[in-house]
């Protein structure tokens, strides 16, 4: 069943001979973010179009969004787009570890104009350690969270939209967002508050950088086993190693994968040993999409056909002419093409724009010249969710359908979405 050859993601096809329809539930993506509804850094670029963001990710099979609260705000706008779309969307509630810095007594917080912070690590000055978490500040932001949960959890006359408690965790990478301790501080006094709400909510965990105080944290509030956790839990785009995947699979904890978790070759090896019973599916939009430049990238390019196949295919295709050829087997009309005219001198042409070697569905335009339909360059979106499938099916060696349908059953199993 296995294969190494990038792109060729085997085919899967059920009894009665029909193509399998992938299915995907996207459990990471910040729709909450301004970006969109147009607004990038408090500025209106284009229309808002979520509703196109929304209508994409169904076609390419995305039936369900767990859009991700990573503060107060966040939180909120995305229980406001789950009453949109009932059903289809749903949502997390927490303080994302860079968003931390609120429990601190300096209350200091990185403006960032209601945007979620970027993925990638920043190099800039760390906030320094000495800043100490505010017990009084804390409490009130505790009692706020609970309340916003509780409210979500009850105000809604079916299944609450409310999901998970999270976005919450640890992240060393980013420490000018937010220092060591006070991320400690913050991880520890919501880890507490998961703990104690009745009945518990699945966990939506974020680790960068931090395995040990985060395993050991984790440890602390739940049991060696983890035997307190009673819903489950993701660690959700994951880039550690392939010990800290294996622990915290050993643990019982799901492990989620977007185009973060494929930039090396180092990455994609620890995709390949995530064993499918723990598997999820994300995007972490409009952040973490898959580059071209991306280790995992190869695994969306079709292998080309060989000669003898593309030749057959032309054949099949009604260019059965008896043309002839020139000795070296091209044929003449074609050859006397690539010649230049007599007479007239050559000119230059205009590069043409190359082509992309991974089709793409959608026309995709730089915000400031968007149109209606079109997909935003730079902005990832839950329709992209069908290359991370590819990818980690690639990587595995197994069919789309192993996949789609392992991370369906994981995260159903974790997150009320199918009720």
């Amino acid at each position: 069943m296995a294969t190494d050859m990038p792109g060729s993601v085997l085919a899967s096809v059920s009894p009665n001979d029909t193509p399998y329809k992938p299915r995907y539930i996207d459990i990471g993506i910040n729709l909450a973010d301004p970006i969109f509804r147009g607004r990038y850094h408090g500025t209106q670029r284009h229309p808002d179009d979520l509703s196109a963001v929304v209508s994409r990710a169904r076609e390419v099979g995305c039936q369900k969004l767990i859009v991700t609260g990573s503060d107060f705000i966040s939180s909120r706008h995305a229980l406001e787009i789950a009453r949109e779309y009932p059903g289809t969307v749903y949502t997390t509630a927490g303080i994302h570890p860079c968003s931390s810095s609120i429990f601190s007594t300096t209350h200091s917080h990185v403006d960032t104009n209601g945007h979620t912070m970027p993925c990638d690590p920043d190099p800039s000055q760390p906030i320094a350690e000495d800043h100490e978490p505010d017990v009084e500040r804390t409490a009130s932001i505790i009692s706020e969270l609970r309340t916003l949960i509780e409210e979500a959890r009850s105000s809604s006359k079916g299944p609450s939209p409310l999901v998970a408690f999270g976005e919450f965790g640890l992240d060393y990478d980013r420490l000018h967002y937010c220092s060591k301790k006070i991320q400690l501080h913050s991880f520890a006094a919501q880890l507490d508050l998961a703990l104690s709400l009745q009945p518990q909510l699945p966990l939506f965990l974020h680790s960068r950088a931090a395995h040990a105080d985060f395993v050991g944290l984790l440890k602390d509030k739940f049991g060696p086993r983890l035997e307190k956790l009673e819903r489950g839990a993701v660690v959700h785009s994951f880039t550690g190693t392939v010990e800290e995947m294996r622990e915290l699979m050993d643990l019982g904890l799901y492990i989620g994968t977007n185009g973060c978790s494929f930039k090396t070759a180092e990455n994609c090896a620890v995709v390949k040993e995530i064993h499918l019973d723990r598997l999820m599916l994300e995007t972490d939009g409009p952040w973490c999409e898959v580059r071209p430049s991306h280790e995992g990238w190869k695994y969306l390019i079709e292998p080309p056909k060989p000669a003898a196949a593309a030749a057959t295919d032309a054949v099949e295709n009604g260019n059965k002419n008896d043309a002839e050829v020139t000795s070296n087997g091209v044929p003449v009309e074609q050859a006397q093409q690539q010649q230049p005219r007599k007479g007239k001198q050559q000119q230059s042409k205009k590069p043409q724009k190359k082509e992309s070697e991974v089709p793409e569905r959608w026309k995709t335009v730089k915000k400031e010249k968007w149109v209606e339909g079109a997909m935003v360059k730079g902005r990832n979106e839950p329709c992209m969710i069908e290359r991370v499938g590819k990818i980690v099916a690639g990587i595995k060696g197994v069919t789309l359908e192993e996949v789609c349908e392992a991370a369906w059953r994981n995260t159903t199993k974790v997150f009320p979405v199918d009720e």
